[in-house]
């Protein structure tokens, strides 16, 4: 059985075009990001004045910026810093969220009020604000960009997960289970979660590319990673003054956040395709 699901998810995926799109554009960074683990065509921190504005050339892929600093080489470590605060934000929004969604569904009354109106409450204070009050308080850092992002996803799934389980919990099947002595804990994770799993992992996926362009927004306002790590909306802010010498180093960061950002939605709109069962039955 878990074979012919599989075969039939895999089947699924190839004739989704936002599926093998986005999947391609996503591979692709995590492609750069793993290979710049151990090797990149140049430095990302050396800043060798004299090499400062080369164009590209067999030694420098995409040139080098008003420091002399290789913009290949700053733009796949850059993808490292985006991956991991993406990832680790989108995790924090994720267990945290999730948990108190599925506690609000499963306990109701009081408990489901308290958690929305504090979900409310949070979406008063999106990343980028949230990410200015902890600066003022902690100091700049990719940590407290991570913080701000992740606290800012805590509400997203905590209302996706209570309204997709409020559905599930009137079902018949859930309606036995409870005749049958089991408890709410035990439905929540034998029923509830296992049926709006893909729904979560379809939002997942789109806030994933949401925090990746946070993440560059905080770094544009020196909000985010510091230097001297790479970050692709710090390479945007240095470059703004450089329009009208060199374009081009604005251009391609601006273009690895395009890409990130399309791939991931093009991605989770292909999941979204994929593992829903009813628009796979219309296909």
């Amino acid at each position: 059985m878990s074979d012919k699901r599989s075969l039939s998810f895999f089947s699924r995926s190839r004739r989704s075009r936002s599926f093998m799109v986005g999947g391609t554009m996503t591979l692709f960074l995590l492609i750069c990001a793993a290979i710049s683990l151990f090797w990149t065509p140049g430095s990302a921190y050396e800043i060798v004045i004299a090499n400062r504005f080369l164009p590209p050339s067999a030694d420098h892929w995409l040139g080098t910026d008003q420091f002399g600093r290789d913009i290949a080489s700053m733009l796949m470590t850059g993808t490292q810093n985006s991956i991991v605060v993406a990832v680790v934000a989108v995790s924090i929004g994720l267990f945290i969220g999730v948990s108190l969604g599925l506690l609000a569904a499963a306990r109701r009354g009081w408990t489901e009020e308290i958690i929305m109106r504090l979900s409310d409450f949070s979406f008063a204070f999106p990343a980028i604000l949230s990410a200015i009050m902890l600066t003022a308080i902690l100091g700049p850092g990719g940590v407290n960009s991570i913080l701000a992002i992740g606290l800012y996803n805590i509400p997203v799934f905590a209302r996706l997960t209570r309204g997709s389980a409020n559905a599930i919990w009137t079902r018949e099947y859930v309606m036995a289970a409870r005749a049958s002595g089991k408890g709410r804990l035990r439905i929540t994770f034998e029923h509830i979660l296992p049926n709006i799993l893909s729904i979560i992992i379809v939002q997942a996926t789109i806030l994933f590319a949401i925090a990746i362009l946070a993440e560059a927004a905080l770094s544009y306002l020196g909000l985010g990673t510091q230097p001297p790590e790479p970050s692709w909306g710090r390479m945007l802010n240095e470059a703004q003054t450089l329009m009208f010498l060199d374009p081009m180093q604005a251009i391609y960061p601006g273009l690895a956040i395009a890409i990130a950002v399309f791939g991931l939605n093009l991605l989770g709109d292909g999941l979204r395709d994929v593992l829903d069962p009813r628009l796979s039955r219309k296909r």
